[in-house]
């Protein structure tokens, strides 16, 4: 029998759009081509409707996304975050509609509840209120506002790291860190990285500003970042701590053009810990953070929303730990 995955990979577009083709819904932005493509590959494949919508699904979800479709497939973080939300939306009969690039128009007016994924401004937190009140944020923390958050623990895992490195007698540790801005551009995003760095090397008397270098979270921007500071700093720091795994892979770019041993001259240590840390070389030690859980919970929290009357809004920060490789080896 024919599924929704099989006729969206005919057509070359996500199950989501599949459903709400099938189903009629007049508020989905595709072409005329398009909706006519599925339409027929689905009458190809003889498939069977059956009322599939109202006995499989219980609840309607938008997973709105702050990245479009195809950076998506370029960030590990944010993909494997919409994995854990789709691997257990099922588990409490939720139909994901995908949105992607805060593209808020495109959320269907008589959804259930919204899962938001990265950063938002106030403009446009305002919008999806207006939009439905049901929200779950996830790495962005709009607790304050009354919306349930799913946040990663910054700070124990960057003190971890810290620790770390002054316990192997390493006291000059430099800072790779990002900045980014919501899709909207009215929101400017401090990386928590930089403030949680900064405490826990006052913690040690040993914070010192000119060994920290702002760009944005992308393998180029990690490359030019390190090239600075080896240009710049008379003196290059034993570690560096670096925001994420693409801005990292840049850094070792960088400081292997410039004949720099990493772990030998320089230790590395990255945060995400995706995939990619592991691809490289020399292998990325790298905080580990629990995206697919970040999921999960968001889902477990939608859940609690839609069906418990007395639900008040949570703040979840799901705890990080070191996952040690070759660029910053553990401690025997």
């Amino acid at each position: 029998m024919a599924t929704l995955r099989d006729i969206a990979q005919r057509a070359n577009v996500s199950p989501a759009t599949v459903s709400r083709v099938l189903n009629n819904d007049l508020t989905l932005s595709v072409t005329d081509q398009t909706r006519a493509n599925i339409l027929k590959i689905a009458t190809d494949l003889n498939y069977q409707k059956a009322n599939h919508r109202n006995t499989r699904f219980q609840k309607h979800i938008a997973l709105v996304q702050w990245y479009s479709e195809s950076k998506e497939q370029d960030d590990l973080y944010y993909m494997t975050v919409r994995e854990g939300i789709e691997q257990q939306a099922p588990t409490y009969g939720f139909d994901i509609i995908r949105i992607f690039h805060n593209d808020l128009d495109e959320i269907p007016q008589d959804i259930d509840g919204i899962i938001a994924v990265g950063k938002f401004s106030h403009q446009q937190v305002t919008k999806l209120n207006n939009i439905c009140s049901k929200i779950v944020f996830i790495d962005d923390d709009h607790f304050a506002e009354g919306f349930d958050s799913v946040l990663t623990d910054f700070r124990y895992g960057i003190k971890q790291v810290v620790d770390y490195f002054v316990e192997q007698d390493i006291q000059d540790i430099g800072l790779i860190y990002g900045e980014e801005k919501s899709t909207d551009n009215l929101r400017t995003i401090h990386d928590p990285r930089y403030d949680n760095f900064k405490l826990a090397m006052d913690q040690h008397n040993l914070f010192n500003i000119k060994y920290c270098f702002k760009g944005s979270f992308t393998k180029e921007s990690g490359y030019q970042q390190m090239k600075k500071a080896i240009q710049t700093l008379s003196k290059l720091p034993q570690a560096f701590f670096i925001a994420n795994d693409p801005m990292a892979t840049g850094a070792l770019k960088a400081l292997q053009e410039a004949n720099l041993k990493v772990p030998d001259r320089i230790n590395i240590f990255s945060f995400n810990n995706t995939s990619l840390a592991s691809y490289v070389n020399p292998e990325l030690s790298s905080v580990d953070v629990a995206t697919t859980q970040m999921g999960s919970t968001a889902v477990d929290l939608m859940q609690d929303i839609l069906n418990n009357p007395r639900h008040v809004a949570k703040r979840v920060d799901l705890a990080t730990k070191l996952i040690f490789r070759q660029s910053a080896p553990e401690i025997l």
